[in-house]
């Protein structure tokens, strides 16, 4: 799956288009390389965001097309951290 949509779908972003931007701009990385939004990822990839001041981790779980809030998280928060 293309790492824009698992992030939409995984309810990591909000937006698939905020998802695409930050690949767009390098802010994206899968196991410290540089991802684009056409990226493919696979269960157990690493995956950093970067948004301005924060930094999130995450590993990937799972992988679905569709997903409810009720079903089990398909990512794992690895680190969460800010930077100033």
């Amino acid at each position: 799956m293309r790492i824009d949509k698992y992030l939409k779908v995984a309810r990591v972003i909000k937006r698939r288009a905020v998802a695409k931007e930050l690949g767009d701009n390098d802010r994206l990385k899968v196991n410290g390389k540089v991802a684009k939004p056409s990226t493919e990822i696979e269960i157990g990839d690493i995956i950093e965001i970067t948004f301005g001041h924060r930094q999130l981790t995450i590993m990937v779980n799972d992988i679905k097309h569709q997903a409810k809030k009720s079903d089990d998280p398909l990512f794992e928060v690895i680190d969460d951290s800010s930077f100033k």
